[in-house]
């Protein structure tokens, strides 16, 4: 990664080794018969030993020295099984020391060597092997040492990073700067917040990033992971108390060594705790917010408004979008904190609050109305919406809107919309058919008893605005008949039919089981 110190020429590498001028090493290997890199790989250690089979007592990424004293057999395949042992171990490199056993390389371990891609060098007789190791050594302790004296400067840094008015944004630049990596804050509804550089990643890569993300905050539990997308390695860190995290840090462009993560860690730390720190203000501003809106169904705009000005701004201008999200969601405090983030950005045009365990959204002129789609889409929360009001009938508002979530159907259901269905859509309740079954109920027990057809014969009357005649041609009947089935019901119902109040609440018990008819 890069501004971290670690160049090429600190790193132990096989061609830093190489370019030792006081050793005296020699790359006897062609460079262009070896792969990519094969010069560039770290080597972690420096051993010397002359076994025909040593790699029993070797590691991964070394490299290996020896005079050539076990190869008393010439033969090609003698050298070939040789070096095939050395890679299949992971030797990164071979050095042979000429002019002690032999003088100069055997030809046939060079062509075992690039038959299998391993650097082979020469090192000469003045040079000892313990000479090798040494500088391999010296190499590894600067860079570690290097690498702590970075992790030290880094920490200064971020810790002066955290000082500064916008403590939580310049502490994730600086660790960008440090990282020399693009680092991103998102939000606890998986949105991106903040990202350094502003560049930022290319759209795909950014939207399988998004869904890594919202993946790990449905999960609801601290922690870390990586992964790659494309060519690009990533990191994640949640922030916040498992079942409560408050948003994800991702950091992409290398793999992180011990001191980069330890460096992110503190990040970490830092920004959990100052999101922690912002839960006490956080919660003082969410009363405020409900008071502006009880002042609001109280009928004191002017109120809310005082209220709303020092600490949100100035309130929506009419007319007003209303929106009230469905009650007692899980989603309610994620929720909260992405509508923060959207208040700001629409500062004078959108407010919100919560009310009676819900979030009422004031949507004003010149609003994005996008925010009801998003926000119904990213979380588990249906909401509905009363269009056009004013400050001065924003409870009427505020009950349609509640009533078009109560009786909607979609994701966002608008009260005008709602509406059309007439005072019809309100008997479509569950406490409307008990109250329709009961006062119904004697007609339908003397039908079934007797067989008679007083309910239906009642119902077509009603729905015929009580015209016997008209009554009498639906049913196929003489309207004297009507008369005495009306006369009946209403001796049965023990209720006076000639008043208009009665017929409209039978009439409103046959709409409201409708669909109970054979």
């Amino acid at each position: 990664m890069g501004g971290t110190g670690d160049s090429t020429a600190d790193r132990p590498t096989l061609s830093a080794l190489l370019g030792r001028t006081d050793l005296g090493l020699r790359l006897a290997s062609s460079p262009e018969s070896l792969p990519p890199g094969a010069l560039e790989q770290d080597v972690r250690w420096v051993h010397s030993s002359d076994l025909a089979d040593p790699t029993p007592f070797l590691s991964d990424g070394l490299a290996l020295l020896t005079t050539g004293t076990q190869f008393t057999d010439e033969s090609p395949a003698s050298f070939d099984d040789y070096v095939a042992r050395l890679k299949r171990r992971g030797v990164v490199a071979l050095g042979f020391g000429t002019e002690v056993v032999r003088e100069g390389i055997p030809e046939p371990l060079r062509a075992a060597c690039q038959a299998h891609s391993i650097p082979l060098f020469e090192v000469p007789y003045v040079t000892p092997f313990i000479a090798i190791a040494r500088a391999n050594a010296e190499a590894i302790a600067a860079l570690s040492y290097a690498r702590r004296s970075w992790a030290l400067s880094a920490q200064r840094a971020i810790s002066l990073a955290a000082l500064r008015p916008n403590a939580l944004g310049a502490t994730l630049t600086e660790l960008s700067r440090q990282l020399g990596a693009w680092v991103g804050l998102f939000d606890a509804s998986g949105s991106l917040t903040r990202q350094h550089p502003e560049a930022g990643l290319s759209e795909s890569t950014m939207g399988a990033l998004s869904d890594e993300v919202r993946g790990v905050l449905r999960r609801n539990a601290r922690a870390g992971s990586s992964f790659r997308i494309e060519q690009t390695s990533f990191s994640l860190q949640t922030l916040g108390r498992g079942g409560r995290l408050r948003g994800v840090i991702a950091i992409g462009g290398g793999e992180l060594d011990q001191e980069s993560r330890g460096l992110v860690t503190s990040v970490v730390a830092m920004a959990g705790l100052a999101l922690e720190q912002q839960q006490n203000l956080q919660r003082a501003r969410t009363q405020l917010r409900a008071g502006v809106l009880q002042a609001l169904r109280a009928q004191n705009p002017t109120l809310a408004a005082k209220l709303a000005r020092e600490v949100f701004g100035p309130l929506p201008a009419p007319p007003l979008t209303i929106g009230v999200t469905s009650a007692g969601s899980t989603a309610i405090a994620p929720l909260a904190e992405w509508l923060e983030l959207r208040a700001e950005e629409q500062q004078g045009a959108l407010f919100f609050g919560r009310c009676d365990d819900a979030l009422v959204l004031l949507l004003g002129a010149g609003g994005n109305g996008a925010v009801f789609a998003d926000m119904t889409e990213l979380f588990d929360v249906r909401l509905g919406v009363a269009e056009h009001a004013h400050w001065d009938d924003f409870s009427t508002g505020y009950e349609q809107a509640l009533l078009a979530r109560k009786r909607g159907r979609d994701s966002v259901s608008v009260f005008s919309e709602v509406s059309r269905a007439g005072i019809r859509a309100v008997l479509d309740t569950a406490d409307a058919r008990t109250f329709a079954r009961a006062s119904l109920a004697p007609l339908r027990a003397l039908d079934e008893r007797e067989r008679s057809e007083l309910e239906n014969s009642l119902r077509v009357w009603l729905a015929n605005n009580c015209s016997y005649e008209t009554t009498a041609r639906v049913l196929r009947v003489h309207r004297h008949t009507v008369r005495a089935r009306i006369a009946q019901a209403e001796k049965v119902l023990k209720r006076d039919l000639s008043h208009f109040g009665t017929r409209a609440e039978l009439w409103a018990a046959f709409e409201a089981t409708s669909d109970e008819l054979a």
